[in-house]
């Protein structure tokens, strides 16, 4: 009889993080939050749009740890979502740290999922998934980046794996659909085929009735020394991916798409 990795037998991180955003008078305001798990919500000061920051007190996930966050957005709402700094994914002993999101927006409203990025150790494994439903009339912008190794420590060429689902839908229609599982990052991504060396890579999704006046735009936006990227049009929906070889280079790719798209600053957190 086999016994059981370490990692199963450590007590594991259950975060549950629930809000929903609604319009008072000429502001959007979190009308109903709720943080378990270790994971909080923060609430900076802000304009018009409500600005949320989840804060990981751990510090990061590790095998086993499980994360479930849901956000809904009312209508004419406008609610702006980020992270206090870059989610570190820890090695695990088999068995992958989990993360679901569940996003919605009501007719009129706006609705930003801009973390800051996610960096995969040395072992790491993840399991994510990202499902949205939004109205007819209603934005959603995501920014999702990944980082592989940390490279000022010389980990260059690690073995993580990420799985991550994408399910989005305009009006109950799905609009956009995707799978990816990328095993042994560190050796996968040198291929010429898959990244060509990159160690980070990003998807930029907008859903919004203004979606393909925005492609000259981000376009120009991504034009960015040291990072590979395209942008197009499908269905309505407008996308774009990025890779670098440096973090730092992609980072700012997104950003200058950031401020093309939403015209205004990036979150502060970021900077």
């Amino acid at each position: 009889m086999h016994a059981p990795p370490v990692s199963a037998l450590l007590p594991r991180v259950r975060a549950n993080l629930r809000l929903e955003a609604a319009r008072a008078g000429a502001r959007t305001e979190a009308a109903r939050a709720f943080d378990s798990g270790g994971w909080r919500w923060r609430f900076p000061r802000s304009g018009e749009a409500c600005e949320a920051v989840i804060v990981n007190t751990g510090g990061g996930m590790a095998g086993g740890d499980r994360a479930s966050v849901a956000v809904s957005v009312g209508e004419r709402a406008a609610l702006l979502l980020t992270s206090q700094s870059a989610e570190k994914i820890y090695r695990s002993g088999g068995v992958p740290c989990e993360v679901r999101l569940t996003l919605s927006a009501a007719e009129g409203a706006r609705l930003i999922w801009a973390p800051q990025e996610t960096l995969l150790f040395e072992g790491a494994r993840l399991s994510r998934r990202l499902e949205a439903d939004v109205a007819e009339t209603a934005s959603l912008t995501i920014y999702e980046a990944s980082a592989f190794g940390r490279l000022a420590h010389g980990e260059t060429r690690i073995d993580a794996s990420l799985q991550d689902v994408w399910r989005l839908r305009r009006g109950g229609r799905l609009v956009f659909a995707e799978a990816l599982r990328l095993e042994g990052a560190g050796t996968t991504l040198d291929r010429p085929a898959v990244g060509a060396g990159a160690r980070a890579l990003a998807t930029l999704v907008r859903i919004a009735p203004d979606a393909a006046l925005k492609l000259d735009d981000l376009r120009a936006a991504l034009e960015a020394p040291g990072v590979e990227a395209g942008a197009s049009v499908v269905d309505g929906v407008l996308v774009a991916r990025l890779m670098s070889a440096s973090p730092q280079r992609l980072r700012a790719a997104l950003t200058a798409a950031f401020v093309a798209l939403e015209g205004r600053a990036p979150p502060r957190v970021w900077l």
